[in-house]
This record gives structure tokens, C-alpha cells and sequence, in this order.
């Protein structure tokens, strides 16, 4: 079990954005942990906020005991991601579960520069994909794909957009659920490298097939995936047409496809653009999330930063 002491240097670093919080106002705290820690200690030191208190850490048992305390747990499940993508895949989560407003404000803090010491804190204004996006609208992408299926594919898209293959940038299209119906609107672009192969080679949650997928997304035509997170086929042309969709300028076939096909199926389409790297979800013909790619240029573990040596007051 990976823990987070609370030692003095950690413990000011939380006082001073609880007053940041105090002084600034906004929906919740989130504080962005390496593992479990003293909880009941944490809501004590917040008790006065009259706000919610978001624990995020990459493991659920790590969160034994934080909701007892009054907290509000989140599991990311991403020990290997980089921390501005753990970052805002808790602030996603959060929008989730209801502990924030889709367009609020949240203060965080988090391991910026080095793991286990607490030294950044944020003021942080949910970006458009959040204000595009209601909890509701949440609720309801879940009833029709399951939202563990869903987020898995849109990090990976994000990789995708945010990446590229090989130093080029790439863009594709998955069409994720209600797939018999998504099949008949579909037809062979070329061969399918996943056709033949049972489901383990094909479900997208092992992180080899994500590879494979990373790969196959610089040809042409879209992924058709099932609820369950497996590559029914690849390389698909979307038959659909286009009527009564409003679009914004600019979009190119692959998007119009892909807000075309969530028109006549019940399926969600999250689409990675070429030329800006933008994520883009769509549901019933609309725009209801977009992501744009991570600026390449802020890399937190390329920071040339040398920390200072740990003094004895640390440790206490």
C-alpha cells in the first residue's frame, strides 16, 4: 500500500490552499495524493472550508477510511500516466460523481516536482470540454456504455491526439457501442488487422492491443467497438448521411461521420483530429465533449529542477 505522510512541509502546503480556497472561492478542494494517508487528519485540517474535500489516488485501497472521514474518494487507476493527465482525469471523475459543477472552479494540489512532497497547489477553471459537459449527460453516456469502457477509450484517444505515430500526427475515429446497428452503417476500407483473432487480442483494456490500435489508426477508417471495450472491426468506411446536423466550421468528413453515426445508432463516437490533435466526443448527432491535446512543451518530469536536500523539519 503506497502512502502520503503528513509531515509539517506537507500539512502547510494543505493549510495554505484551504486559505487559498477560502480567499478565491470554488466547488471543492482536490487534493492529488501518492497513496493513503492520515484522513481523519486531512478532515480535520479542512473542516472549516463548508466545501467538499476530493482525495484522488491511483489505487481504491489506498482510499480505505476517506469517505468514514467525510471525504470524497476518487480511484484513478493511472499509477503510470503523466500528472497532468492524472490531474485531469480526477477533475473529470469528480465532474462525475457530482462533487464539482461541469463549469466550476476547484483548487488543487499535488506532487509537482517530486513524489511524497506536496509543493503545488492550482487555481483551476474546469476548461470547455467540462463546460459541454453536465453531469446528466454523464449519467446518461453511462447508461448506454459503461463509463469504464468509454473513459479507456477516450484516454486512448487523447494518446493518440496528443502523441501521434512515429512523430506524425494521426487522426481516427472510434465508434464505441450498439454495435450490430453501427455494422450495418459500416463497410471494409481495406483489410482488418483485427479480424480473425478471439476477444483477448482485441479488447482494448489489455494495453498491447492499445498498441496494436495506435498503430492501425494511421489507416484509413474507423474502430467499431463493442461495450465491452473489444475491437469488433477496424478499418471502417461509415455509410451515414448528414442531414439536420449542425456542425462547427472547419470539421472534416471524419468528423460529420462521426456525429452522423450516433444519429441512427444509439453509439458513442469519440474522434481524434489530425491536424489539431483535438478529441471530440459526439452523442445523438452533438457535441458533448472535446479535449484538447496537452501542450507537448510541459512535460512535468523533463523540468530541469534540482530539489533542495530534505531538512530535518520534514521529517516531522
Amino acid at each position: 500500500m503506497a502512502t502520503q505522510r503528513l509531515t509539517k512541509h506537507n500539512s502547510a502546503i494543505i493549510m495554505a490552499a484551504v486559505a487559498l480556497h477560502q480567499e478565491l472561492g470554488g466547488d471543492a478542494l482536490l487534493l492529488l495524493l501518492d497513496g493513503s494517508t492520515d484522513w481523519k487528519r486531512i478532515a480535520e485540517m479542512t473542516s472549516e472550508m463548508g466545501k467538499p474535500v476530493i482525495v484522488a489516488v491511483d489505487l481504491a485501497n489506498d482510499l480505505e477510511g476517506a469517505a468514514e472521514a467525510g471525504l470524497k474518494p476518487i480511484a484513478l487507476n493511472k499509477e503510470k500516466a503523466p500528472l497532468l493527465e492524472r490531474l485531469q482525469h480526477a477533475i473529470l471523475e469528480a465532474a462525475a460523481d457530482e462533487f464539482i459543477r461541469p463549469n466550476g472552479e476547484v483548487v488543487a494540489v499535488y506532487s509537482g516536482f517530486q513524489q511524497g512532497r506536496l509543493d503545488s497547489i492550482s487555481h483551476l477553471q474546469l476548461d470547455e470540454r467540462m463546460r459541454r459537459l453536465t453531469s446528466r449527460d454523464l449519467q446518461m453516456i453511462e447508461s448506454r456504455v459503461p463509463l469504464q469502457t468509454l473513459k479507456m477509450v477516450v484516454d486512448l484517444a487523447a494518446q493518440i491526439g496528443r502523441e501521434g505515430r512515429e512523430g506524425k500526427p494521426v487522426g481516427t475515429l472510434f465508434v464505441v457501442g450498439d454495435t450490430r446497428k453501427v455494422l450495418e452503417h459500416s463497410n471494409d476500407s481495406g483489410v482488418d488487422p483485427f479480424r480473425g483473432y478471439n476477444k483477448s487480442y482485441r479488447n482494448l483494456l489489455d494495453a498491447k492491443v492499445q498498441d496494436d490500435a495506435k498503430e492501425v489508426a494511421q489507416l484509413d477508417g474507423a474502430f467499431v467497438v463493442n461495450s465491452e471495450g473489444v475491437i469488433e472491426r477496424s478499418r471502417q468506411m461509415l455509410e451515414v448521411t448528414h442531414e439536420d446536423l449542425t456542425m462547427t466550421k472547419g470539421l472534416g468528413a471524419r468528423h460529420w461521420a462521426a456525429a452522423a453515426i450516433t444519429k441512427k445508432t444509439k453509439a458513442i463516437s469519440i474522434v481524434v483530429s489530425q491536424s489539431t490533435g483535438t478529441v471530440r466526443l459526439y452523442q445523438d448527432g452533438n457535441l458533448v465533449m472535446r479535449i484538447e491535446p496537452m501542450d507537448k512543451a510541459v512535460t512535468w518530469q523533463e523540468f530541469a529542477f534540482e530539489p533542495p536536500k530534505s531538512s530535518p523539519s520534514d521529517e516531522n
